[in-house]
């Protein structure tokens, strides 16, 4: 189950790439499942699991958030992975919401919108 959500987190990611990446993404952006560093598929399986706990126990009321407080959401909970993982990550991995890209801002909101389909 843990994999299957981390998957579902990384096709999520990659199908939001795809949609809101401005020209060509970077070939990291959008490697398979099967090629992603193992802390990366460990932060997507953890973040899955944490935005489908906050739709439970909000009683599927995130529905009423708006995509920003969604995408949000799920852009904090990837900077504790990040956090978790890398002892000195870059500043950009770790940018606060309004220092992200809009493309990448699109991408974690259409995440959470996946998630909470799922949910």
């Amino acid at each position: 189950m843990h994999e299957e959500q981390g998957r579902s987190f990384r096709e999520a990611w990659i199908a939001g790439v795809k949609k809101h990446y401005p020209g060509e993404p970077k070939p990291g952006y959008i490697t398979p499942w099967e090629e992603t560093p193992d802390w990366e598929r460990q932060s997507a399986a953890a973040v899955y699991g944490q935005v489908a706990q906050f739709v439970d126990v909000s009683a599927g009321n995130t529905a009423k958030l708006t995509r920003e407080q969604k995408g949000r959401f799920v852009a904090m909970c990837w900077i504790a992975q990040i956090h978790k993982h890398i002892d000195d990550p870059k500043p950009g991995y770790v940018a606060d919401w309004d220092l992200l890209p809009e493309w990448q801002r699109e991408t974690d909101s259409d995440i959470f919108e996946a998630i909470e389909r799922h949910t």
